[in-house]
């Protein structure tokens, strides 16, 4: 009498990373491009702005900015991906970047022209920008270019 074993193996051949792991890769991609535009375009924000956030010292701190700025990319790249995920709109690299940037656009009206005033001046902050800062171009280009970047790494790797 012969007895025959059979056992079946689950396989993927998925390459994707899981949904927050892509985000956070894709916020710090977005997030070093951005963080390029500012240091070119606006080298006092990156080295002295952002640092004053948490109250980094001494100014000039551009090491102390390009941290807190990479942070805060890699964080906001895993809320986007929450939302992508959320709501369906992260499928096709396409589509991706539309969304990622409404997302960046979105974000400069909300944390740079409304939170960044507000948070500078609670932390006593000289330089503190008006408020609200809506100021053109000022960094809007910066978080259109992180959105964008920020949605088209997110769905490639996913």
């Amino acid at each position: 009498m012969s007895q025959e074993t059979r056992s079946e193996t689950a396989t993927t051949t998925s390459t994707g990373l899981a949904d927050w792991q892509a985000g956070i890769v894709g916020g710090l991609v977005g997030g070093a491009a951005m963080g390029a535009m500012i240091t070119m375009m606006m080298q006092p924000v990156i080295e002295v702005a952002i640092p004053a956030l948490y109250a980094l010292a001494p100014p000039p701190n551009g090491l102390a900015g390009w941290v807190v700025h990479m942070a805060h990319s890699a964080i906001l790249g895993v809320v986007f991906a929450a939302v992508a995920t959320g709501t369906g709109v992260g499928r096709g690299v396409g589509r991706s970047a539309v969304v990622g940037l409404v997302y960046g656009v979105v974000l400069w009206v909300v944390l740079a022209a409304v939170v960044m005033p507000l948070w500078l001046g609670a932390v006593g902050f000289a330089g503190a920008p008006p408020f609200p800062n809506f100021a053109l171009p000022g960094s809007l280009p910066g978080h259109a270019v992180y959105g964008l970047l920020l949605g088209v790494v997110y769905a490639a790797l996913r």
